[in-house]
């Protein structure tokens, strides 16, 4: 697959909520980096939106992509996008706007990816009050951060244990 099309089909999964199809787009030692996540490997990063695919459907409606200036050549890439969501441990709505930037592997899929948004806007959005006198602070940086490693670990520790269970049942 180019790295064209390994966007087009990571931002196209992403806008259906499909987590599954997001991994495929990854080699195996992929890194992934954000304003609250630094994750190592394919299982780290497939985790992580399995995990936020499943909390934007337990929001309900509300979920919404949009992508902008998808560009891919030379083994690097990058794309503009905006997310509309209801954060999961608030209920709240946020708009993120994020500038992604790539780097692939000579299969086309994503060995690197970084993602920069707004911590300080979004943390208002997400975090009502704290957000606002907080979130230009490390400190609150630090603790979303700490938070949302900790939630992924579980995540990652129930599903495992979900797919054992299933291989058990045979």
């Amino acid at each position: 697959m180019r790295p064209e099309e390994t966007l087009q089909s990571l931002y196209a999964a992403f806008a259906r909520l499909d987590a599954a199809a997001m991994a495929a787009c990854y080699v195996d030692d992929a890194m992934f980096d954000d304003e609250v996540f630094s994750l190592h490997g394919r299982r780290e990063v497939a985790g992580m939106w399995t995990m936020l695919c499943e909390a934007a459907r337990a929001q309900g409606d509300g979920w919404r992509l949009v992508v902008e200036g998808v560009q891919a050549r030379d083994g690097v890439g990058r794309a503009h996008w905006q997310a509309w969501y209801r954060f999961g441990d608030t209920g709240r709505p946020v708009h993120n706007c994020a500038e992604a930037s790539f780097t692939f592997a000579s299969d086309g899929r994503i060995a690197r990816h970084r993602d920069r948004f707004a911590f300080w806007r979004w943390s208002r959005q997400a975090l009502g009050l704290p957000g606002v006198l907080l979130g230009w602070s490390p400190m609150l940086r630090d603790k979303v951060r700490v938070q949302a490693a900790a939630n992924l670990r579980r995540h990652l520790a129930r599903t495992s244990g979900d797919a054992l269970a299933r291989a058990a049942r045979g």
